[in-house]
């Protein structure tokens, strides 16, 4: 057998508490998949998923979207067009120009 080393952490004990009954309902040990984890850092160089710092709406989430609701928004969209509700390409801009100038 393979020598270990202990790893202690400190977490949330509700976040802690959560996620050992997913793990659990896999049939993974937390030492198990924090091992996993910890391979994948190794494995891709870079830590295995996105981080950000601005939150992605629902609406643009395809995790969360249904085709009902991608379907809805596309009509929307067309419908706004069909009725004139659009900007020309210089307006957007000057929109997202101004809406943004202080976030660099």
């Amino acid at each position: 057998m393979s020598k270990t080393t202990m790893l202690n952490v400190r977490v949330d004990p509700e976040i802690k508490s959560q996620a050992e009954a997913i793990l659990s309902s896999l049939g993974i040990s937390m030492s198990a998949a924090i091992d996993m984890y910890l391979r994948q850092i190794i494995l891709k160089q870079e830590i295995p998923f996105s981080l950000n710092c601005s939150s992605v709406p629902d609406y643009l989430n395809p995790d969360k979207v249904t085709l009902e609701e991608l379907a809805a928004s596309i009509q929307r969209g067309h419908d706004d067009i069909a009725s004139g509700k659009y900007y020309n390409i210089d307006e957007a801009y000057q929109y997202l120009k101004e809406k943004y100038k202080n976030e660099t």
